[in-house]
């Protein structure tokens, strides 16, 4: 149900960088996104906890389709909760995976509870986007993998919302190799994470719209496992500004031939914008997902 996915150097990076940078295709999962590792965990998890007959969840998208796909795979069937905001070429993605979508108004915090009581409602099991142990454990494989493929890893940039993936990946990454830096990326419209971190606990933010649309959302009001990782196991939150990212989504397509969405894009902006922080090691950057609407992919598309 899932990959372990490769690592390949890009040369052009490393240049900028100074030193060697790996980017980790997670776009080569079977539903172009990592998520589909949480998700795959947390539904196999369940099933080991007694009968599952339908799963129920909330998205932006990739968590959505993601969920649907194991779903399918397993014989389930599913509901993906998404905010009234979410892009078309999503929605159409998940039912394309069998699911059933429910529309909610409003943002990723009203699709998460109106989510949770359908799942109550319907005696199925609620499937968390990110504040979850198996979703987490199951993101943190990445960070397994790249101990295991890259000895002198030295920095991992990795995406970041609401952290599951980042605490994930920090928590395996700094358990095996304290000394390894990990840092988190976010657009400076999603600034969640970040000002969570800056304040000590989780806060809420508006949500603004922005290219980088996978990192939409707030930790949740009662966020117990995310946010405490991040901010235990992640050196540094750093935000990247919206014309960085849809730069970087047209340079990975122009020099890497890859196509990533606007969320994944931000770790290659962190790299294009910093060109002297190269020390010696290995930089691994996360590539989190594929999934860009046709609009952006017509722009980028353009200026090649």
């Amino acid at each position: 149900m899932t990959n372990r996915t490769p690592v390949r150097v890009s040369n052009q990076l490393s240049e900028i960088h100074g030193a060697p940078v790996m980017l980790k295709l997670e776009t080569t999962q079977p539903t172009g996104s990592f998520k589909v590792r949480g998700a795959a965990n947390a539904v196999l998890r369940q099933g080991e906890e007694g009968a599952v007959t339908g799963v129920v969840t909330a998205s932006t998208g990739n968590h959505g389709r993601a969920v649907a796909y194991i779903a399918r795979t397993l014989g389930l069937d599913a509901v993906v909760c998404l905010s009234s905001n979410v892009p078309q070429d999503r929605i159409d993605s998940i039912r394309a995976e069998g699911a059933q979508v429910d529309i909610v108004d409003g943002d990723q915090s009203a699709a998460i509870r109106r989510g949770m009581q359908l799942a109550e409602d319907g005696g199925r099991q609620f499937v968390t986007p990110f504040d979850d142990p198996d979703i987490i454990s199951g993101q943190g494989t990445i960070g397994l993998e790249l101990h295991e493929q890259i000895p002198d890893l030295e920095t991992v940039l990795v995406p970041v919302s609401g952290g599951g993936l980042a605490a994930g990946v920090g928590l395996a990454i700094k358990s095996l190799a304290p000394q390894t830096r990990v840092i988190a990326v976010s657009a400076d419209r999603t600034p969640t994470m970040a000002r969570s971190v800056a304040a000590g606990q989780p806060v809420a933010t508006e949500e603004v719209a922005t290219i980088a649309g996978s990192l939409m959302g707030d930790l949740g009001p009662d966020n117990r496992y995310s946010f405490r990782i991040v901010q235990e196991f992640v050196d540094d939150v750093v935000l990247i500004e919206e014309d960085e990212i849809r730069d970087a989504m047209r340079w990975t397509l122009r020099n890497e031939r890859l196509v990533v969405e606007g969320a994944a894009a931000v770790v290659v902006a962190y790299v294009l914008g910093r060109t002297d922080n190269g020390h010696g090691g290995t930089t691994a950057a996360i590539i989190t997902g594929d999934n860009v609407p046709s609009e952006s992919l017509e722009s980028a598309a353009r200026c090649l």
